[in-house]
């Protein structure tokens, strides 16, 4: 029986890096974001990763947290990005979503509760970014009970012992921070990452691995795409759905063109 975790690695099967979109459910409103959303799926996104606000989120730089300070003013919750899950499938979205979130609105809302819901509107996946793999057993044990995937995060500082650790529970795909520091738009890639994507690929073997923080152009996707199975990309969309007179439009130009740049 196909399970939500096979949804995301069939992405990974296009002939190309698969290119991950992050954006903030409910920015610049609730409706406007799915409009977003729908527009990176139709311009040729393999995967989404729908942001959660959350007041404190420690990973993320300015501009995303700029994102969620308006989507929680506009009455954003947990259960309200699950309702986007769902109308995201019925608009017939048919990319994996995957949930990005910290853990503290989680736990609150249940751990069981979140995993079963968001399965039953239609998600893939979980990214939460303060859940370190040391400490993410429950979660880790619920997910696997629905076939839903948790995607954890390595970065340039992670010791050999987290790398294994990952390379044993990891589902979906591995996500691989390519800075050390928060999200954010920057003018280059690091010299080293070919050697950090090549350190973490000799750990993990199960999952493919994707980049992301820090890539904000399509040059810039395609260089991380010949050293990588898929490319995130969250900052600059957020930044130009903010500027844009029609959001989806702006930012379905801009995937399209990655894509592009992937093929």
């Amino acid at each position: 029986m196909t399970q939500p975790v096979d949804h995301i690695t069939a992405a990974f099967n296009q002939g190309r890096p698969a290119f991950i979109p992050y954006f903030t459910i409910g920015y610049p409103d609730f409706d406007t974001s799915l409009d977003v959303i729908e527009a990176c799926v139709n311009n040729g996104a393999d995967i989404v990763e729908l942001g959660m606000p959350f007041s404190d989120p420690l990973a993320d730089g300015p501009t995303i947290q700029g994102s969620t300070q308006v989507a929680l003013k506009n009455g954003i919750t947990i259960p309200k990005c699950v309702e986007a899950v769902k109308s995201l499938r019925a608009r017939g979205v048919d990319a994996p979503l995957v949930l990005f979130g910290y853990f503290n609105p989680l736990l609150n809302y249940g751990l069981e509760n979140i995993v079963r819901d968001a399965k039953a509107a239609g998600a893939s996946g979980f990214v939460i970014p303060d859940l370190p793999p040391e400490e993410a057993d429950d979660m880790d044990a619920i997910c696997r009970e629905h076939g839903m995937a948790l995607i954890y995060l390595l970065a340039p500082t992670s010791t050999d012992d987290r790398m294994e650790l990952v390379a044993e529970k990891a589902t979906g795909f591995t996500y691989l921070v390519s800075v050390t520091g928060i999200t954010g738009a920057r003018t280059g890639l690091s010299d080293t990452l070919g050697e950090y994507v090549e350190r973490v690929r000799g750990f993990v073997t199960k999952t493919p691995v994707a980049v992301g923080f820090g890539i904000s152009t399509p040059e810039q996707a395609a260089k991380v795409g010949t050293i990588a199975d898929g490319v995130v990309i969250g900052s600059k969309l957020v930044k130009l759905a903010g500027a844009a007179e029609d959001p989806a439009a702006e930012v379905g130009a801009f995937v399209k063109s990655v894509v592009d740049a992937l093929s």
